[in-house]
């Protein structure tokens, strides 16, 4: 087999992956993501020429890089020719192979499921051989131990698609040999993932084995998967039609610094000012008004999920690198450009005193709520807290909470979620609103452990206090 390489481009904030594909001399890519620098200096680094730039499918959790990246190495890039789209592209059908050098070939498979024109791009070496099937780049279709979800365009549409997306993985698992590998998009933290896996690499034959979509009849596999999706990011409404529109690149250079009176006047307009922090940092001393969403979380996910599109952002980092790698992730989703950007600490972004908030464990609320009464407020998904909740405790998703923080019940707010890092994001809505309140700063699994009472919707007791 001749030797292939492929390059995986991993997007954390976003729990997506780019491929870059080569044979040491021509390269393809599938699914770049917007910062196309990466791929450019991938290219760079192996010697290696670009020819294709493949799209799976009109991505809907982030911006694509794939038109500029074209224009930027005039690659052909291949789109769908059933995809409306408004720029010059390369159409491509079901069925069709392309030739990338001498060494490879990509062939195109109909994989609807998670939309309707999703196409999967089986890959081959040419060798003395023949043509050995090497892998499969399945987009949102085939994942790790799941499949892409299939809501994302609509009620009226999920019905069709989540079958469409059983019969897709069985087409890709009868088409393809068990060695071969699998290079999903999608499943490494995004949203656009049914389910998720812990999985890092897997072949046909271990999808085969393991993924449900695969192991179960179509009406087990439909009814399962559709009772387990839950909400997905606001900002997905946006990525369609951004794609369509053949997305330019980005602009990241550094923008304008703002100072401590720049930034109050910024927050007092109703202006995010997000504070990119950790939450412990945070929560010690931040500029009263600030938002803390930070870069050591989902960060691009959740300013794209709570944020009214189009409202005017600045970012504070310690350093510029802070901010540059936050600029990044906003690009991904289409926020383009900061209105304004500061480093380093709270104290060089007020004139006036810090805010603070007291950050406990779900020990500290277990003891707390024997000597008086306080507001539990749960900012985990609607679906999370169903499984398992702390009795009497107010669930208000963190995606719902900036427009509905005036319904919080008034008294002292005991804010968490699963882990930490959304009760801080929350905590900043709140200290922001003038609320008191304390940060659980802990894994729910220990709320249990506390003796904290914890109830399912049906009022099922899973535990009580002794």
């Amino acid at each position: 087999m001749t030797d292939l390489t492929v390059r995986t481009l991993e997007t954390p904030s976003l729990g997506d992956r780019t491929y870059v594909v080569h044979d040491g001399e021509v390269a393809f890519v599938v699914d770049p993501q917007r910062d196309i620098d990466r791929v450019l200096d991938v290219l760079e680094a192996d010697g290696v020429r670009l020819t294709h730039v493949f799209e799976t499918h009109l991505h809907n959790d982030y911006v694509t890089g794939g038109l500029a990246l074209a224009q930027a190495t005039g690659a052909a890039y291949l789109v769908n020719r059933e995809d409306d789209v408004s720029f010059e592209r390369t159409p491509v059908a079901a069925g069709e192979t392309v030739s990338i050098g001498s060494r490879m070939t990509v062939r195109a498979i109909a994989t609807p499921g998670h939309t309707f024109t999703h196409l999967s791009y089986a890959l081959s070496s040419v060798g003395d051989h023949g043509e050995q099937p090497y892998g499969v780049f399945t987009g949102g279709s085939l994942l790790y131990g799941a499949t892409g979800r299939p809501d994302l365009l609509g009620e009226a549409h999920t019905d069709t698609l989540v079958r469409h997306q059983h019969a897709s993985a069985r087409k890709l698992a009868t088409e393809l040999p068990d060695d071969a590998e699998v290079f999903p998009t999608h499943g490494f933290g995004s949203f656009c993932a049914a389910t998720q896996s812990d999985a890092t690499t897997s072949t046909i034959g271990q999808e085969r084995r393991s993924n449900p979509v695969l192991t179960q009849d179509e009406e087990t596999y439909v009814r399962e998967l559709l009772d387990g999706l839950g909400d997905w990011p606001a900002y997905y409404v946006h990525m369609g039609p951004a794609n369509a529109a053949g997305p330019s690149a980005p602009d990241l250079s550094p923008v304008q610094e703002a100072d401590a009176i720049e930034l109050r006047r910024r927050i007092e307009a109703g202006e995010w000012v997000i504070d990119l922090r950790n939450r412990k940092a945070f929560a010690a001393g931040h500029a009263p008004g600030t938002l803390n969403i930070g870069l050591d979380g989902a960060f691009a996910t959740y300013v794209g999920w709570l944020i009214e599109w189009g409202t005017p952002v600045t970012l504070l980092g310690e350093t510029a690198d802070d901010v540059a790698e936050a600029q990044r992730d906003l690009v991904r989703i289409g926020i383009d450009r900061p209105a304004a950007q500061a480093t380093g600490g709270p104290r060089d972004w007020t004139t006036g005193e810090l805010g603070r908030f007291p950050v406990a464990t779900f020990a500290d609320l277990a003891q707390v709520r024997h000597h008086r009464e306080v507001v539990v407020l749960d900012v985990r998904r609607a679906e999370e807290h169903a499984e398992s909740a702390i009795q009497g405790s107010v669930n208000l998703a963190i995606h719902e909470l900036p427009r509905r923080v005036q319904e919080v019940p008034a008294g002292e707010v005991w804010v968490h979620c699963a882990g930490g890092y959304r009760a801080s994001v929350a905590a900043s809505f709140l200290a922001a609103a003038g609320r008191d309140l304390v940060a659980i700063d802990d894994a729910f699994d220990h709320a249990e452990q506390a003796g904290l009472p914890l109830v399912r919707t049906a009022d099922e007791t899973v535990s009580t206090p002794a």
